[in-house]
């Protein structure tokens, strides 16, 4: 039994380099009140260059660099105030030497002027006067017009999900809507007759509600997919593979989440391998380790163990970089982490990649032990901290990489 169940065992390194499914959703173009998160499908480019103009970064007096060299507190310059320079409007005067132009803070810099010396290094000595003591160098004080972006560059790149920054520099630029890919359409199947709908009352002895379906739509909504949940599938023969027909047209990616038994996990193999390619069935995880990879006509699939922990962290693991890769996105972005330092012991089986699940108490680490069928365990969880394949453990006391649930 075991060699049909572990057929093409892998390491989650292999998975990750080695299934990467060619789909890609569609471009659609989306408003940027829309675009947070979402993957360009190809680079923004600038049409015109910003800040489009040569402005003041200080409120201070625009200059002519030349007109202030050697100036000092025991030797200041004294320089014409010639005029004023006011925001959201072209300069009416410009700099002639031996004279200065007052300056807002994002002014536009006026003709003859070089540089904008700050407001804290002049006084006026009398009306018409400044007196500068310390001088600026050509530039000081300024961003030239196509310092953020000249014209024709990259705005934001292909293949990184948007910060709220790069809508902000969009907006700057002038550019409302972005190609961006279509979120992901994520389809979960439960399996198990053994599974009932959470919203059942009363619970008969044997029977449990389907948690980890929930729990799945949430990261794929995470990850920027969209989550259908399809249901829960009796352990017959054949009425998984009939499930499969009916979702795998409307779905950029099927997620299967197996009963607990061997043989449920068989059923799921032999119907995902009627339609498709198997990959892999097993990795070597704990927990997680009856976890099956295909394809199926250019529709990734992931068959994901019965218990919830273990299912939530193989689809945390693998699962959703596959969303993001869907995306578009080449890179998924990094989880958030922190460093702690390990309370305890940890023993690993070398060749297999532990996750083990910690809180974290004033930079410790804490593991939280328990059955891989008990969702509390996650609950309760910060984090988890990663003991590597090559690793036959990790010692009380060690630094470790805490990656964070937000």
């Amino acid at each position: 039994m075991s060699g049909r169940e572990f057929f093409t065992a892998r390491t989650v390194a292999e998975a990750l380099a080695g299934f990467r499914p060619a789909r890609r959703t569609p471009v659609q173009t989306v408003p940027l009140a829309a675009a947070l998160h979402r993957v360009p499908a190809a680079e923004v480019l600038a049409p015109a260059p910003l800040p489009g103009f040569t402005r003041s970064t200080v409120d201070g007096f625009a200059v002519r660099a030349a007109d202030t060299y050697g100036a000092s507190e025991g030797l200041p310059s004294y320089l014409d105030l010639l005029g004023a320079v006011r925001m959201g409007s072209a300069p009416e005067v410009s700099v002639s030497p031996g004279g200065c132009v007052a300056m807002p803070t994002g002014g536009v810099l006026p003709a003859g002027a070089d540089a904008v010396v700050m407001v804290e290094f002049t006084a006026e000595t009398m009306p018409g006067t400044i007196e500068v003591t310390r001088p600026v160098a050509p530039g000081g004080g300024l961003v030239r017009a196509d310092e953020d972006v000249p014209a024709g560059a990259a705005l934001v790149p292909a293949g990184r999900p948007l910060r709220a920054s790069d809508l902000g520099l969009l907006a700057a630029a002038g550019v409302t809507d972005v190609g961006v890919h279509a979120r992901p359409r994520v389809v979960i199947v439960s399996t198990g007759d053994e599974v009932v709908p959470p919203d059942t009352a009363e619970l008969v002895v044997g029977q449990v509600r389907d948690a980890t379906a929930s729990a799945l739509a949430a990261l794929v909504t995470d990850a920027g997919g969209e989550p259908r949940v399809a249901g829960i599938v009796p352990d017959d023969p054949g009425a998984l593979e009939t499930t499969l027909r009916a979702v795998l047209p409307t779905a950029d990616l099927v997620v299967v989440s197996a009963g607990s038994s061997v043989g449920a996990r068989d059923e799921t193999a032999a119907a995902v391998a009627a339609l498709g390619t198997v990959w892999c069935h097993g990795l070597a995880i704990k927990p997680g380790k009856p976890t099956l990879l295909a394809d199926c006509g250019g529709v990734p699939v992931v068959g994901l163990p019965g218990n919830p922990l273990s299912a939530l962290v193989v689809f945390r693991l693998v699962g959703v970089p596959l969303v993001w890769r869907l995306a578009g996105c080449a890179v998924p972005p990094p989880e958030p982490s922190t460093r702690a330092v390990l309370s305890r012991d940890l023993a690993s089986a070398a060749g297999r990649l532990d996750v083990v699940q910690v809180q974290l108490r004033e930079g410790v680490a804490e593991p939280v032990f328990g059955p891989s069928a008990l969702l509390s365990v996650l609950t309760r969880a910060d984090g988890y901290v990663v003991v590597p394949e090559p690793a036959t453990g990790l010692d009380a006391g060690v630094e470790v990489e805490v990656v964070l649930y937000r």
